[in-house]
């Protein structure tokens, strides 16, 4: 029973972040947001009984995905 309480839990932070990304007028917040959304999923496929995959998704998605992000929107910033 505790399992699927965290699953919808978990379930509806993914999508209340995946919103918050998607709407967001802020680059900075938009892009935290996605992060969280990979941190989010990283620990439902832990909860899901899949830890590598839950591993693989903490440090590309929500790790490495939002480093270049941020240095992608750094480049631009310098360029402009």
């Amino acid at each position: 029973m505790t399992t699927v309480i965290l699953t919808i839990i978990l379930g509806v932070m993914v999508l209340a972040m995946a919103i918050i990304a998607i709407v967001h007028k802020k680059t900075i917040t938009a892009i935290l947001a996605a992060g969280a959304v990979s941190l989010f999923a990283s620990i439902l496929y832990l909860v899901l009984a899949a830890p590598d995959v839950a591993m693989t998704e903490a440090a590309i998605g929500s790790g490495l995905s939002t480093v270049i992000f941020f240095y992608v929107l750094n480049k631009i910033r310098q360029d402009a």
